[in-house]
C-alpha cells in the first residue's frame, strides 16, 4: 500500500449539471471526476455518502446521495466505517489519523507511531462503545511471522491512544459483534490477542491470551481439553460467536475452537470432513448457527458447506460439492432478511474436475429450510432450470441476489444444464424469495434494489451505455422503463442506501473524455421525481417469507416469518426512508426433526430423519445415578430444542430417556500390552517415514479412527505400504507401479510422494489414505544423482524438481539436470534452469528472506557439465536471474541463514564460507587462527542450536585415526574459538558429538584420549566421553554409577573420573547412526550405551545406561546393548535387545527406576530398531527386524494399561500438582548449581509415581524463574585467545588483540567494549556479578567522541537501537550450516562426493534447520524445520537403491527442543574427497 507524503493537492472534481427533472422520469444529476475513485460507502439510514480518491489521496463528502461533493481537509490512505454505529468512520493516513462521530461533517485527529497494519484490519471496534477503539500499526515482517503493535482508546480519540501490545498477530474485542454477549455488560474491555510463545516466536507456539485491563495483564484460555492450545493462527466474531483456528505443526490442519463467552471454548467437530488453512471460509451465518465451508479439491476449488449446532461444537454437512474460488469466496449467499433461504452454486462435473484448467460445469441450488434440502432454482410457468452467477463471480457491491426488500431477488444467469458465461447470461427476478424466476432483461445487467423493492433498477453490464431500466412493478416482464443519460458509460457500480429504503441511487461509471483518457463519473439517480403517491394500507399486504409447494406458510426456527409488503402492482412509493421492513413472527408446533439438536456430550450420527445423537465419551451421569446394583438410569434422551427456537408444544424428544449405565462409563482398561506382527516379502527395508498427525487438545476424546498414526515403508521388493494404526494394519500405498523411493513432504505431514524409475509419480495430500492417492507425470525422469524434489516451507503445493534430460543411456554426455517448478503440486510445471546440480527455496519461516518465490540454484557455467559452478539467484523462478558467487562447491538453506561455500584462497584450494540473512549481501565467516581449511580436509557442522554454531575440523584425517577440533562461533557465527580438542570422527564423517534435547547447551562427546600415540605410532584410538552443561565452554567426564544394575560395585574408584568414568558410544558407533540419546519431550533423560573404566570398551562389553537429570548422575539399567524409545513424552520406555534374536522388549512408565518384560511373539526374532512417532507422544511402538526369510514390523501397543487410562492434569496457573512437578536443570560445577546460561529455567515434567497420560505434545518450559549473576562459567575465551589449564583466557602467542576497528566499521556503532580476553555465552542471560567481557573500558569509535559523551550514561534501549539494530540492518551474519543429503545423516560433501554413488532413492531426505540469533535478550526457540518425519533408509545387499538394512530413528525427524532446541545439522562432513577442479 502507497502511503501519503504529507502533500496537499488542488481539488480535482468539477461539477456539471444535466438535465432537469421531469414528472415521467427520475432526476438524472452526474458529478464528473479527473481520477478514479474507490471506497463508495454510505453511512446507514442517511443520504451521507464518502468515496476515495487513490491518485490524490483525497476523499469527499456527500450528504445527499451524491448529488453534491465536498472535499475532506486532510489526506487519507482509506476510510473505514463502523459496523456498529452508523455516524462513525475512521481516516486513516500514514501515521497521523482521524475519526467522526457525525458521519464526516467534523473529524478528530489522532496518531500512531508507524502506520496502519496492511495484514489485517487495521481497526477494530467494540460492538456496544462506540468510544472504544483499537488500532492496529504496520507488521513487522522482517522475521516473520508478522507482528505489530497495536493501540486502544476509550474516549473516542479525544487523548491520544495508548499500546497495549508491541508484538501482536492480530486482536480483537471480545465484543465485535452485536450478537456477543448481548444485553450484557459482561466483559465490555475484554480484549483476545494472537501473540508469540512465551519465549518463542515460531508460529506454532503463538498463543491466545485474554485481558480485561488492556494487557496489564493478561491469561491463556484453557480449551475443552482442559489445556491451553499453541499454534493459534487467526480468530473472527461471528453472530454470538467468538471462533480461534490453531494451526498443527507440519500440517495445513486446523481444529477450531468455538466460545459464545470467551470463557468456555469447545474444539468444533466435523465428522469425516477436516478445516486445512487456507481451505475453509466461515460464511455469513445465523443467530443460532455458524455456516462453514470446507474446501474438498485444494486445485479444483471445490468444498462442502457444514451447518453447526446452536453452541458451534457440531457441524454436520448440508450439501457438497460447492463453489469455490482461489480467494476463499464461496458461492453461497442467504437472502436478506428471511430466516432458512441460503442459494449456493455447486460442481455438476466435481469428479472430472482436477484442476483450475479443468472447466466446471456450475449448477445453482436454494434451500428453504435452513439447508436441510437443497433444489433447482424454477422458472415460473416452465420446467427449466435456472443458474446464477454468484459470490465468485461479482459485479456489483453489496449483497448479490437480495437486499432488505422483502421477498424479491435478482441475479444474473442462464436456463439449461448449468451456468454460461456471465457475457451470455441475462437478469432474472423473482418476487417470492427464489421460489420461481423471471426474466426481467436480455444480456447481463448490474442491478439493485430501492424503496423496500418498490424500485428495482439495471444497468447494462456488457459495455457502455446510455441509459438505467427501472421497474415499480417487482420487475415482472413487460414493466420496465428506461431513463437516458447524457452520454454513454461504462457502468462500474450500482448502489443505494444499504437497507434499500431510498429512493435514490448512485451509479459510478467512466467514459471516454474529450480530447483522449478517460472519466469519472458518479450519477445521482432520484426516483422521487416520478411522483408516485404515498402507499396506503390497502396497498400492503401480509407476504409469507417461506411457502410450501401449495403457498402455505412453512417453520424455521419454530415460527413462521410474515411481512407486510407493498402489493406488486400498487403505483405507489412506500414513504418511510431508512426504516427496514420486519417481520412479524407466528409460533408453529414442534416438529421433532427441524426444531432439535443434539444435547450436551451427545454426538451426531446420520441426517434427516435417520439422525441420531449418541453419547461422547465425555458423557457424565447425573449425580445420584447408577449407584449399587443399578443398570439403567433416566437421562436426556440425546436431544434438545435449539436454543432460540420458538416453537410451541413438546415432543418425545423433550421427555427424559432410560439410558444404560455402562454409557457414562468408559470402559474398563485390559491392563494389558498388545501387539501386532505383520510379514512382508523381501531382503530389507529400503524406506520408512512416519507421516505423524500432529495431535492437539481434544484428539484424545475423538474417535479412535482420528488418531492416526500413519508409517509409510518401502520394501527391497519396490512395494510401498502405508498404516494408519501405528502397524496394526498394513496395506498396499500403490497397488500399480514399481515404487523406487518414497519423499514425504519436508514441512507438511500430510503431503507424501511415491516415485516411480519414470516420469509417473503418486502422491497423496492426506497421509497415503485410501482413495487419496492419485499421480502426475514430472517434465522428466528423475535425476539419480540428485535430491529428486525440493519443497517450500510456508506453500506446501510449490516443488522443486530435479529431473534427467537426455540421460536415456549410460553415461550420454548430452544427459544433464533440468530443474524445474510447479505452483499446483504437479498439476503443470515450469522450467526453471538447465544444467543444474542442485536448486532450492531459500525462503524459511524464520528468516530475512522476503520474497516467498526467490530460489537459489547451482549451475555449470555456460551450461556445460563438468565446468565450474556458479550459483545464481531468481524471484521470478529465473525470467531474470543474478550470479552471485562462481566456483562454488556447495550452498544451504537454514532457518535463517544462506550459506555458501566456495574454492578461494591462494592457491585456489582453500575452503571459504559466506554467509546471508536476506539472500542479498553476504558477510564471510572468520576462523581461529591456524585454522585454514583446505577442501580436501573434513570439517564437520555440528550443532548452531544455541546462539552459536560447533564446527568439526579434522586434525587426523587418516583411515581408522580421524579425530579433530571442535570450535564455536559467536552469537551471529561470524567468528570461532576452539571448545576442546581430539574430538573423535570416523571414515564416513560422523562425529562423537551430540546436543541434549528439549534443554539448552547440554552436551555430549567422545574424546581421543591418547593422540600422542596414534599420531606418532599409529595406536588403536583409546576414547573417553565427556560433557558440557554451558554450552561447550567446558567439558567433564561422566560420572559413573556407584553400582551396577545387579547392585554390584566397578571394578574402580567411581570418585576418581580420570580412571573411573562412564563412557558412551557415539555416532562413530551406532549401527543407526541417526539414533540419540535422548528426546525432545521426555526433558532431561537420556539413554546410552557404553562401559565404566577409563576409556570406551567395545559394544560386545557394553551395559545400557540412564539419566533423568541431564547427565549429572546415571545409573545402568540393564547388561547389554539395547536398543530405546520413549512414549509418551516419557511416561514410559521400551528397550530392546539388539543384534541377538529375542522375543520380549522391557519397559519402564517410572522413569527408568524399574523395568518389566513383555513377551510379544512365540518365536524369536532379529530386532534391528524400535521405532515411535517423532513427537514421542504415542503409547505405540514398531519393531522392525527380520524372522528367517521374512520381514517383520512388531506393533507394540500399551495405551491399555491402567497406568495411562487418565489424561494428566496440566495446569500453568498450578504447575505442582499430582500429576505435574517443576524440574530445573542443574550444573554440577557451579554453587548456585540450578544456574544454567544465567538462568534458572523451569520445566513441566511428570511424575513418575502418576498414573496418567500426557496425551498431546505439551510445551515443557514452564517458565525463566530468574536470572542469576555472572560468573566464570558464563563466559568463554574470545576470538585470539585461548583457555589455560586454569581456565584464564590469554591471548594466543604471536597474534594481536582484536580492536574495536570492525565493530567500528559497522553503519550506526559510535562505541566499543576493549576486548578483555571473554566473551559472554551467546545463550547466557547472567545479570551483574562478574561481567569478564567488560572489566576494561568502553571507548568511544574514532570520530564519534562528542557523540560517546553525550551518550554516556543514557538507557540501554538507547544503546539497543544506536548499536544493535545498525548492526542488524548492516547484515550482520551468522555462520550457517546446510546439508547435502548423500545417506549420512548431517554430512556433506563438498565437491562430486568422491567414489561413493549417492543414489537418488537411498536418502531422498534433506533436513535443514536451526537458529543463530543475530542478536537475543534471552535465549528463543530454535527447532527444526524439518521435525514431520521420522524416516530411516538403508542399503541391503542388492545395490542400487539399497541402504543399509535397518535403521531406527532418524534425529533429522524430531521434533526437537521446547526453549531451546537442537539442530538437526549434526555432523556435517564438508570438503573431504573432493579433489574436484573448480
Amino acid at each position: 500500500m502507497k502511503y501519503l507524503k504529507g502533500i496537499l493537492l488542488p481539488a480535482l472534481l468539477a461539477l456539471a449539471s444535466v438535465a432537469a427533472a421531469k414528472s415521467d422520469e427520475p432526476l438524472i444529476h452526474e458529478t464528473i471526476w479527473d481520477a478514479e475513485l474507490f471506497n463508495l460507502f454510505y453511512f446507514d439510514d442517511s443520504a451521507t455518502l464518502l468515496v476515495f480518491e487513490l491518485e490524490t489521496y483525497k476523499s469527499y463528502r456527500s450528504a445527499d446521495a451524491g448529488k453534491t461533493w465536498k472535499p475532506l481537509d486532510f489526506l487519507t490512505v482509506g476510510i473505514i466505517k463502523s459496523e456498529f454505529d452508523k455516524n462513525v468512520a475512521v481516516a486513516l493516513g500514514e501515521t497521523t489519523h482521524h475519526i467522526t462521530y457525525d458521519q464526516g461533517e467534523t473529524w478528530t485527529q489522532f496518531h500512531t507511531q508507524l502506520m496502519p497494519s496492511w495484514l489485517y484490519n487495521p481497526v477494530s471496534f467494540h460492538a456496544t462503545d462506540n468510544k472504544k477503539i483499537l488500532i492496529h500499526e504496520f507488521e513487522n515482517c522482517l522475521t516473520a511471522p508478522c507482528t505489530g503493535r497495536s493501540y486502544y482508546t476509550t474516549d473516542g480519540f479525544k487523548s491520544e491512544p495508548k499500546a497495549f501490545s508491541d508484538s501482536r498477530k492480530m486482536c480483537l474485542w471480545a465484543k465485535s459483534s452485536e450478537r456477543f454477549l448481548v444485553d450484557t455488560d459482561k466483559h465490555d474491555d475484554r480484549i483476545l490477542c494472537i501473540v508469540p510463545g512465551k519465549y518463542s516466536d515460531r508460529s506454532k507456539d503463538f498463543r491466545l491470551l485474554i485481558s480485561d485491563n488492556y494487557f496489564k495483564d493478561a491469561s491463556e484460555p484453557v480449551m475443552s481439553s482442559g489445556r491451553t492450545v499453541s499454534g493459534m493462527a487467526n480468530m473472527a466474531s461471528v453472530k454470538g460467536y467468538f471462533v480461534a483456528a490453531a494451526k498443527a505443526e507440519n500440517s495445513n490442519e486446523l481444529a477450531l475452537y468455538v466460545t459464545d463467552d470467551t470463557e468456555t471454548w469447545h474444539r468444533a467437530e466435523f465428522g469425516n470432513g477436516k478445516i486445512e488453512e487456507d481451505a475453509y471460509t466461515i460464511l455469513e451465518s445465523t443467530n443460532y448457527s455458524i455456516q462453514v465451508d470446507v474446501m474438498t479439491s485444494r486445485f479444483a476449488y471445490v468444498g462442502s458447506l457444514y451447518t453447526s449446532n446452536s453452541n458451534g461444537t457440531y457441524f454436520t454437512k448440508n450439501i457438497d460439492h460447492t463453489n469455490r474460488n482461489d480467494m476463499g469466496y464461496v458461492d453461497f449467499e442467504k437472502v436478506s432478511n428471511i430466516q432458512g433461504i441460503v442459494l449456493v452454486n455447486v460442481v455438476d462435473n466435481w469428479e472430472k474436475v482436477n484442476s483450475i484448467f479443468d472447466e466446471k460445469k456450475l449448477r445453482s441450488q436454494i434451500t428453504f429450510d435452513d439447508g436441510r434440502t437443497f433444489e433447482a432454482l424454477k422458472v415460473k410457468g416452465s420446467d427449466k432450470k435456472l443458474h446464477l452467477h454468484s459470490v465468485t463471480n461479482l459485479h456489483n457491491s453489496g449483497r448479490v441476489f437480495s437486499s432488505p426488500a422483502p421477498g424479491i431477488v435478482m441475479g444474473v444467469g442462464n436456463t439449461g444444464d448449468s451456468l454460461r458465461k456471465y457475457e451470455d447470461c441475462d437478469l432474472w427476478v423473482s418476487d417470492d424469495a427464489g421460489r420461481t424466476w423471471e426474466l426481467a432483461i436480455e444480456e447481463a445487467h448490474k442491478y439493485e434494489f430501492g424503496n423496500k423493492g418498490a424500485v428495482l433498477a439495471a444497468v447494462y453490464d456488457e459495455g457502455e451505455t446510455d441509459h438505467i431500466w427501472y421497474s415499480l412493478k417487482h420487475g415482472r416482464p413487460d414493466t420496465w422503463k428506461k431513463a437516458t443519460f447524457e452520454k454513454k458509460m461504462r457502468a462500474r457500480e450500482l448502489t443505494t442506501v444499504p437497507d434499500s429504503t431510498s429512493l435514490k441511487f448512485i451509479l459510478y461509471g467512466s467514459r471516454k473524455k474529450e480530447g483522449g483518457g478517460r472519466e469519472y463519473v458518479i450519477t445521482h439517480i432520484d426516483f422521487a421525481e416520478l411522483h408516485e403517491g404515498k402507499c396506503k394500507d390497502s396497498d400492503f399486504e401480509d407476504w409469507n417469507a417461506r411457502v410450501d409447494e401449495d403457498g402455505k406458510g412453512t417453520c424455521v426456527m419454530g415460527h413462521k416469518q410474515i411481512f407486510r409488503r407493498r402489493k406488486w402492482d400498487a403505483d405507489c412509493f412506500v414513504p418511510e426512508d431508512y426504516k427496514e421492513p420486519l417481520p412479524k413472527f407466528e409460533p408453529c408446533d414442534c416438529d421433532e426433526i427441524r426444531d432439535y439438536e443434539c444435547d450436551f456430550n451427545f454426538e451426531p450420527e446420520g441426517a434427516g430423519k435417520d439422525k441420531k445423537c449418541v453419547p461422547s465419551p465425555g458423557l457424565q451421569l447425573p449425580e445420584g445415578a447408577c449407584k449399587g446394583d443399578d443398570k439403567t438410569y433416566m437421562g436426556s434422551s440425546g436431544w434438545r430444542k435449539i436454543p432460540g427456537n420458538q416453537c410451541k408444544g413438546s415432543t418425545s424428544k423433550d421427555e427424559k430417556k432410560e439410558r444404560e449405565c455402562s454409557e457414562g462409563a468408559k470402559k474398563p482398561a485390559s491392563d494389558k500390552i498388545s501387539s501386532e506382527i505383520t510379514k512382508f516379502k523381501g531382503e530389507y527395508f529400503r524406506d520408512n517415514y512416519y507421516l505423524e498427525r500432529p495431535s492437539l487438545p481434544g484428539d484424545e476424546d475423538k474417535n479412535k479412527k482420528d488418531l492416526d498414526e500413519t508409517v509409510v515403508i518401502l520394501t527391497s521388493e519396490r512395494e510401498a505400504y502405508v498404516t494408519h494404526n501405528h502397524g496394526k494394519q498394513w496395506e498396499k500405498a500403490v497397488t500399480d507401479d514399481d515404487i523406487v523411493a518414497i519423499y514425504p513432504h519436508q514441512y507438511n505431514n500430510d503431503y507424501v510422494y511415491f516415485l516411480t524409475g519414470t516420469q509417473k509419480v503418486y502422491y497423496s495430500m492426506d497421509r497415503a489414505k485410501k482413495g487419496s492417492v492419485h499421480s502426475f507425470d514430472a517434465p522428466f525422469p528423475p535425476d539419480t544423482k540428485a535430491q529428486v524434489m525440493q519443497f517450500h516451507p510456508n506453500e506446501s503445493n510449490w516443488v522443486i524438481w530435479m529431473g534427467g534430460k537426455d540421460c536415456q543411456r549410460v553415461n550420454d554426455k548430452a544427459c544433464h539436470t533440468v530443474a524445474s517448478i510447479s505452483e499446483k503440486n504437479g498439476q503443470s510445471w515450469d522450467t526453471l534452469l538447465p544444467y543444474v546440480k542442485k536448486c532450492a527455496f531459500v525462503w524459511r519461516e524464520n528468516g530475512q528472506v522476503t520474497n516467498e518465490q526467490e530460489v537459489f540454484c547451482e549451475q555449470y557455467t555456460n551450461e556445460e557439465v563438468g565446468q565450474p559452478v556458479e550459483l545464481l539467484s531468481s524471484e521470478n523462478w529465473f525470467n531474470k536471474k543474478e550470479v552471485l558467487f562462481k566456483s562454488v562447491v556447495e550452498f544451504a538453506t537454514m532457518a535463517e541463514f544462506i550459506v555458501v561455500a566456495t574454492k578461494g584462497g591462494e592457491d585456489g584450494k582453500s575452503l571459504e564460507l559466506s554467509a546471508s540473512l536476506d539472500a542479498k549481501t553476504f558477510a564471510e565467516a572468520k576462523f581461529p587462527p591456524k585454522f585454514a581449511v583446505d577442501h580436501q580436509t573434513a570439517y564437520t557442522v555440528l550443532d548452531s542450536s544455541t546462539h552459536s554454531v560447533f564446527l568439526h575440523v579434522t586434525v587426523n584425517p587418516r583411515h581408522d585415526q580421524e579425530y579433530g577440533s571442535l570450535i564455536k562461533s559467536n552469537s551471529n557465527g561470524t567468528s570461532y574459538v576452539l571448545s576442546i580438542n581430539n574430538v573423535n570422527r570416523n571414515t564416513d564423517g560422523y562425529v562423537d558429538f551430540e546436543k541434549m534435547q528439549g534443554i539448552e547447551g547440554v552436551s555430549v562427546a567422545n574424546i581421543v584420549a591418547n593422540v600422542e600415540d596414534v599420531e606418532a605410532k599409529g595406536a588403536k584410538k583409546q576414547k573417553r566421553t565427556v560433557i558440557t552443561h554451558n554450552d561447550g565452554a567446558d567439558w567433564e567426564s561422566l560420572q559413573a554409577p556407584a553400582k551396577d544394575s545387579d547392585n554390584k560395585q566397578y571394578g574402580c574408584n567411581v570418585n576418581d573420573k580420570d580412571t573411573c568414568a562412564l563412557h558412551l558410544h557415539g555416532y562413530t558407533e551406532r549401527s543407526d547412526p541417526r539414533e540419540t540419546y535422548s528426546s525432545p519431550t521426555a526433558v532431561g533423560i537420556m539413554l546410552g550405551v557404553g562401559n565404566v573404566g577409563q576409556t570406551l570398551t567395545t559394544v560386545g562389553e557394553a551395559s545400557t545406561f540412564m539419566t533423568t537429570d541431564a547427565g549429572v548422575t546415571w545409573k545402568e539399567v540393564k547388561k547389554g546393548n539395547y536398543a530405546w524409545e520413549f512414549g509418551d513424552q516419557g511416561s514410559i520406555i521400551v528397550i530392546v535387545r539388539r543384534g541377538e534374536d529375542v522375543d520380549h522388549v522391557y519397559y519402564s512408565v517410572d522413569m527408568g527406576e524399574s523395568w518389566q518384560l513383555y513377551q510379544f511373539s512365540n518365536t524369536a526374532i532379529r530386532v534391528e530398531a524400535i521405532t515411535t512417532v517423532p513427537s514421542d507422544t504415542s503409547l505405540n511402538f514398531l519393531l522392525w527386524g527380520k524372522d528367517k526369510k521374512e520381514l517383520v514390523a512388531v506393533n507394540l501397543d500399551f495405551s491399555g494399561l491402567n497406568k495411562f487410562q487418565r489424561k494428566c492434569d496440566l495446569d500453568d496457573t498450578n504447575p505442582v500438582n499430582q500429576d505435574y512437578d517443576l524440574w530445573t536443570p542443574q550444573h554440577p560445577m557451579l554453587d548456585d548449581s540450578q544456574c544454567l546460561f544465567g538462568h534458572v529455567a523451569q520445566y513441566h515434567r511428570k511424575r513418575a509415581d502418576a498414573d496418567c497420560f500426557n496425551g498431546e505434545k505439551i510445551t515443557h518450559l514452564h517458565n525463566i524463574e530468574r536470572n542469576c549473576t555472572c560468573t566464570r562459567r558464563d563466559f568463554e575465551c574470545d576470538y585470539n585467545y585461548e583457555k589455560q589449564p586454569g581456565g584464564s583466557c590469554t591471548l594466543i602467542p604471536g597474534l594481536v588483540a582484536p580492536t574495536g576497528a570492525e565493530v567500528c566499521s559497522k553503519k550506526g556503532v559510535s562505541e566499543y567494549w576493549e576486548t578483555t580476553g571473554y566473551r559472554k555465552i551467546p545463550i547466557s542471560t547472567c545479570e551483574g556479578g562478574q561481567e569478564m567481557d567488560h572489566t576494561s573500558g568502553l571507548r568511544p569509535c574514532a570520530g564519534h567522541e562528542d557523540e560517546f559523551n553525550k551518550k554516556h550514561g543514557i538507557g540501554g534501549f538507547a544503546l539497543f537501537a544506536a548499536i544493535v539494530i545498525p548492526f542488524v540492518a548492516a547484515g550482520g551474519i551468522g555462520y550457517y550450516v546446510w546439508k547435502n543429503w548423500d545417506g549420512k545423516f548431517g554430512r556433506i560433501r563438498l565437491g562430486d562426493g568422491g567414489g561413493e554413488g549417492a543414489s537418488w532413492v537411498k536418502y531422498p531426505v534433506v533436513a535443514v534447520s536451526a537458529v543463530v540469533a543475530v542478536v537475543a535478550a534471552i535465549p528463543l526457540l530454535a527447532t527444526s524445520l524439518w521435525r514431520s518425519v521420522s524416516g530411516w533408509t538403508g542399503v541391503g545387499s542388492g545395490g542400487g537403491y539399497g541402504g543399509q538394512r535397518f535403521t531406527s530413528r532418524s534425529s533429522f525427524a524430531r521434533g526437537r527442543g521446547d526453549y531451546v532446541g537442537v539442530d538437526d545439522d549434526e555432523g556435517e562432513l564438508l570438503g573431504e574427497d573432493s579433489d574436484e577442479e573448480v
